[in-house]
C-alpha cells in the first residue's frame, strides 16, 4: 500500500474509533446499559431482503451467524430499560450488490432498545447523538477530516420527515436514492408499508397497513443510515404476523417461546457504523471503512 493510502487508512480509522467512543458516550449518559453481542443463535433476524443463510451445526443443532439483534434486545428489555450493543452482523448479500459502494456481508451496528418507547422518542433520540457525534467529530478530528478533504456541517434537529407513500408516489422504487441526492441534511422516511418489512415491525393501530417505524437517509448521495422504529409485542398478533409474511411458525419456535413471558414494548434502530464512517467522511465506498473489509462476491481476509 502507497504511503498516501496509509495516511488516509489512519485518518480514517481515527475517525471511526471517535465515532464508538462518542456513541457509547452519549448513550450512557442517557441511562443506556451496554450488553455483550450475540454472534451465533438458533434465531436471527429473517430480513426482508434476499440474503443467503449463514448457518453452522453446534452440537447437533442448527445456529445462524447474526443478521441483527433485533430478536436479542427485544428479550432483554424483560430484565432492561434501555440498552445498546456494537453488533457484528454478517449478511451475505447478493454479490451484485459489490459495485453499490454501500454493502459489506460483515459490518458493526449499533443496536438500540428502549423499552415502553414510542417510534417519535427514539427518532429525538437519534438526532441528538448524530448531531453531538458530528459536533465532536469536527473538533477532535479536524486534522483527519482536512486529510480527507471533508467539510462536516452538524445537521439542524428535528430532521425533515417524508412518509413512505408520498416518496413512493414522486420518486418510484428508488425513492431512497433519489430523496438522498436532492438533500443536504439528514431526511426521515415514515409510516413505512406493512409488505416492505419484518413481522416484528408495529402495524399502525390508527393507520393500517403502515407500520410505526422510520428509516434515516443520509444526504449528498450517501444513502439509507437506519431503520427502526416500533415492535411487535403481543404473542397472538407477533403469530398473525408471521403468517401473514407467509413465514412458517415453526421457523421461529425459540422466540415465540420466549415471546410468551410477555415482550415488553419497545422502539429502536440500527445505524451501520461503516456507512456512517463512509458519511462522515465522506468516502466513494465502503469498504474504505474497513481494515479487512467483506465485499460481497469477493474472497476477503
Amino acid at each position: 500500500m502507497k504511503k498516501g493510502n496509509l495516511t488516509k487508512t489512519k485518518a480514517i480509522l481515527k475517525i471511526q474509533s471517535e465515532i464508538r467512543r462518542v456513541l457509547g458516550e452519549e448513550l450512557r449518559n442517557k441511562d443506556f446499559i451496554e450488553i455483550s453481542p450475540v454472534i451465533l443463535s438458533p434465531i436471527t433476524d429473517p430480513l426482508n431482503h434476499p440474503t443467503s443463510p449463514a448457518n453452522i451445526n453446534c452440537y447437533g443443532n442448527t445456529y445462524s451467524l447474526t443478521q441483527s439483534m433485533i430478536f436479542h434486545k427485544q428479550l432483554a428489555l424483560q430484565n432492561l430499560e434501555k440498552i445498546f450493543v456494537f453488533s457484528p452482523n454478517v449478511r451475505i448479500e447478493p454479490p451484485d450488490r459489490k459495485h453499490t459502494g454501500r454493502h459489506l456481508f460483515e459490518f458493526t451496528q449499533l443496536d438500540l432498545e428502549v423499552k415502553d418507547a414510542k417510534r417519535e422518542e427514539v427518532m429525538k433520540l437519534c438526532e441528538e447523538i448524530i448531531a453531538a457525534l458530528i459536533k465532536s467529530v469536527k473538533m477532535t478530528c479536524k486534522k483527519e477530516l482536512d486529510k480527507l478533504g471533508r467539510g462536516l456541517k452538524i445537521p439542524k434537529v428535528p430532521f425533515k420527515q417524508i412518509k413512505y407513500i408520498d416518496a413512493y408516489k414522486q420518486f418510484g422504487k428508488d425513492f431512497e436514492t433519489a430523496i438522498s441526492k436532492a438533500h443536504k441534511e439528514p431526511v426521515w422516511i415514515i409510516d413505512i408499508s406493512l409488505e416492505s418489512r419484518e413481522f416484528y415491525d408495529r402495524e399502525d393501530s390508527k393507520n393500517p397497513g403502515y407500520l410505526r417505524d422510520m428509516d434515516l437517509i443520509y444526504p449528498e448521495g450517501y444513502g439509507e443510515a437506519l431503520s427502526g422504529g416500533e415492535r411487535e409485542y403481543e404473542y397472538e398478533r407477533i403469530k398473525q404476523r408471521i403468517l401473514k409474511k407467509g413465514q412458517e411458525l415453526s421457523q421461529f419456535k425459540d422466540y415465540l417461546q420466549l415471546a410468551k413471558n410477555d415482550l415488553p414494548p419497545s422502539a429502536g434502530f440500527g445505524i451501520g457504523i461503516e456507512r456512517l464512517t463512509r458519511y462522515i467522511c465522506g468516502l466513494k465506498r465502503i469498504e474504505e471503512a474497513s481494515l479487512f473489509p467483506k465485499i460481497p462476491g469477493k474472497v476477503c481476509i
